[in-house]
């Protein structure tokens, strides 16, 4: 029987999935991944680490089946900078959520055209992209400094960095959709931008070549039997998209952990969203391009486990569907913006708030509160999505723990009015990726991929419009209220 291999390279942990010929799971292994954090707004991992739980991942499942193929995915907008010479970091990895950036965006902003920046792209002037984090790094590190100017330096995304260390040091690359989560990237031509470069002070040469999504990459040696071939690159969203069979234009995901991440396939042409979202790359590979519309909402599995961990209102997370389902009392709202409201508002300075308390509130109220503020969140952003495609979205897939939550399911589906369908293999990432390599290397079709896929569960609308209409003016109200409390 032939296999195929997906590592997710994730915030915090590395996932290794092992497909069969029929596109079944057949194993699974996962190994932690720490993050600090060194002060303030400053989210860090141990370049170290980050191999080390590649390795631990994926090589107990190397050693037990035959693998014809692997898939990468990564972080995104995570990076690090190391010495090409000694292969030593010269920089932690620097996580997406790391606001060392942000002084540099406020620098630039008055020295910028918006417009200009979403055009080449699809992005926002934001410290949560790579390129302001590496110009903040360059300008306050002059031991990394000399090392750029002297020609040592590479510049990688996780993947890359794995991908130099199994080579060893023969390959040193990356893919479109990846690449387009730095700024520093022109996702109309599929090349690293000079303007750009010159913008965020990084020189061409310590970039990673960009190869194909898809396609034979090289081989990688993770210590166990022969070096394995790699046919698959992405993004970990993008990995997921491709995961839920999203291959046609207006077909959508959104991945729940600590946020929740949605992507929707506009196929081949560059759009720019005109309603708050990003433009990104899905994939791009032999005669195929995708892009996607994106919306991140950073805070939604985490603030249920706000209730647990600080509220102390729930025993876990998934105590939360029957505790809401208690609630006698619908008018309790929470806007849970607990580090900041991201698409389609982008107000960084933006917090959570409750609105409606009495004597009477409940933990039960509280926590349906914070379900159904999560699917208002889920809402505005699909909303966004149809408007900027001109047409009613397909249903919605989803995956990631969250999606196990029942109560949060209807709530969306209801708000939405639309079907919610809950992905029968949790790790879709993991999965996508696999696929992706399969498609590369074994020649599996997306019309046979798309077959594969199959729903856990369906949530189809029970609201009634008057009900459904009270909800989101209420939410409307809570969200107006709170943008007024934070305005300047």
């Amino acid at each position: 029987m032939t296999y195929l291999l997906g590592i997710d390279q994730g915030t915090t942990q590395t996932t290794a999935v092992v497909l069969d010929e029929r596109g079944q799971v057949a194993a699974k292994n996962s190994a932690p991944l720490p993050v600090r954090f060194p002060q303030p707004g400053w989210v860090e991992q141990d370049p170290a680490d980050i191999v080390r739980t590649v390795r631990e991942a994926a090589a107990p499942l190397i050693e037990q089946y035959p693998i014809a193929a692997v898939g990468f995915d990564n972080q995104g907008e995570t990076f690090l900078v190391w010495d090409g010479e000694t292969g030593q970091p010269l920089t932690p990895a620097i996580v997406w959520q790391d606001k060392r950036g942000v002084a540099v965006c406020k620098t630039l902003a008055g020295q910028v055209e918006a417009d200009w920046l979403r055009r080449k792209t699809g992005l926002l002037l934001d410290s949560y992209f790579s390129a302001p984090k590496l110009r903040f790094a360059l300008e306050n590190d002059p031991v990394l400094r000399e090392a750029v100017l002297s020609g040592r330096a590479r510049f990688g995304t996780t993947e890359t960095w794995v991908i130099w260390n199994l080579s060893p040091g023969r390959l040193h690359v990356t893919d479109p959709s990846t690449a387009s989560r730095t700024l520093l990237f022109d996702v109309n031509r599929f090349e690293w931008d000079d303007e750009l470069l010159a913008l965020f002070g990084a020189p061409r040469d310590i970039l990673p070549e960009v190869r194909p999504s898809a396609g034979y990459v090289g081989d990688l040696d993770f210590g166990v039997g022969k070096p394995l071939p790699l046919h698959a690159l992405l993004v970990d969203q993008q990995a997921a998209l491709f995961g839920q069979a999203c291959f046609a234009p207006g077909e959508m995901k959104c991945t729940f952990g600590t946020g929740s991440f949605l992507l929707m396939n506009i196929g081949a042409e560059m759009r720019l969203s005109r309603h708050g979202l990003l433009t990104t790359v899905a994939w791009r590979f032999g005669e195929r391009t995708a892009y996607a519309l994106d919306g991140g909402i950073f805070v939604t599995g985490a603030a249920v486990q706000w209730l647990v961990d600080s509220l102390k209102l729930l025993p876990d997370p998934a105590a939360s569907a029957a505790l809401a389902a208690q609630s006698a009392d619908p008018g309790v709202t929470f806007v849970p913006a607990l580090a900041g409201l991201a698409a389609p508002h982008w107000q960084a300075d933006a917090r959570g708030a409750l609105f409606g308390l009495s004597r009477g509130t409940t933990p039960a109220d509280i926590a349906r509160a914070t379900l159904d503020g999560i699917a208002c969140r889920v809402y505005e952003v699909v909303t966004a999505m149809a408007q900027d495609a001109g047409q009613s979205p397909a249903p919605l897939k989803v995956d990631g723990g969250p999606s196990g939550n029942p109560y949060l399911m209807q709530a969306i589906a209801d708000l939405l009015n639309m079907e919610v369908r809950v992905a029968a293999a949790r790790e879709a990432t993991a999965i996508g990726i696999a696929n992706l390599a399969g498609h590369s290397a074994l020649s599996l079709s997306l019309e046979e991929l798309a077959a594969r896929w199959q729903a856990e569960a369906v949530y189809k609308p029970k609201m009634d419009e008057a009900r459904r209409a009270l909800t989101l003016e209420r939410w409307r109200r809570a969200l107006e209220a709170l943008q007024r409390f934070h305005r300047p």
